[in-house]
């Protein structure tokens, strides 16, 4: 596990996994990216990951399973998973628009993925902590009133 931000991609199809990663490391330099095609496991290498942020990168529909049941699995650790994942899906459609809406995702991105696009929602995500580490860095008294809480 690195120090940075890591990024989980769920997918049952190993080569969309391997595709996501692959694009993914052109451009992450913030964190590992890690991946799995088993929501059980990834769940289980969630809970055991000494960390509570990570992006997540998860299918709706991965085999018997979906990407919302592993969002409801991880959100004790992770209270931000929702807002830190982008759900992907071969068939975007109302159905799936709700969930994420219901669910507090805002990203969603529809196969065959745009690398662009993919970048895009990452960047978003990581944005918002860089955003943060930077007012801890440059406000001493903010950092300090963070670190009481």
């Amino acid at each position: 596990m690195s120090d940075g931000l890591d990024i989980l991609i769920i997918d049952d199809e190993v080569n969309v996994c391997d595709v996501l990663s692959s694009q993914i490391e052109k451009f992450y330099t913030w964190g590992d990216v890690t991946t799995s095609t088993d929501v059980d496991k990834a769940i289980s290498y969630c809970l055991s990951r000494p960390g509570s942020v990570m992006i997540f990168v998860l299918d709706v529909f991965v085999g018997p399973s979906n990407g919302f049941t592993f969002l409801d699995a991880i959100s004790e650790k992770y209270p931000n998973a929702c807002h830190d994942t982008i759900m992907i899906t071969g068939n975007a459609n109302d159905d799936v628009v709700d969930m994420c809406v219901a669910s507090g995702v805002n990203h969603l991105l529809e196969k065959p993925i745009k690398p662009y696009a993919l970048q895009l929602a990452i960047r978003s995500i990581v944005s918002k902590y860089i955003k943060f580490a930077k007012l801890l860095l440059n406000n001493p008294e903010f950092a300090g009133s963070i670190d009481r809480i």
